[in-house]
């Protein structure tokens, strides 16, 4: 097992065991990273993960809206 710096074990959960049970992908579970994080990482402030989770998720979206004009509107 690796070794995880602190800022991924404040919780009953490594932060990548709870991306990966819950099936997010690249983007979403960067952001996940990012906000469990911010503000709790040595050397780096909460704006900058804050900043980064907002990145990453922008580009969640912009891609989730591309598919969907890829597809067109879903019917259900």
């Amino acid at each position: 097992m690796a070794n995880s710096p602190a800022y991924y074990n404040r919780g009953a959960i490594e932060i990548w065991d709870f991306i990966r049970d819950q099936e997010l992908n690249y983007h979403l579970g960067n952001a996940i990273k990012y906000i469990c994080r911010a503000g709790h990482k040595l050397h780096a402030s909460k704006q900058e993960d804050l900043e980064k989770a907002i990145h990453y998720l922008q580009n969640e979206l912009e891609n989730t809206i591309y598919e969907s004009e890829l597809t067109g509107p879903s019917r259900g």
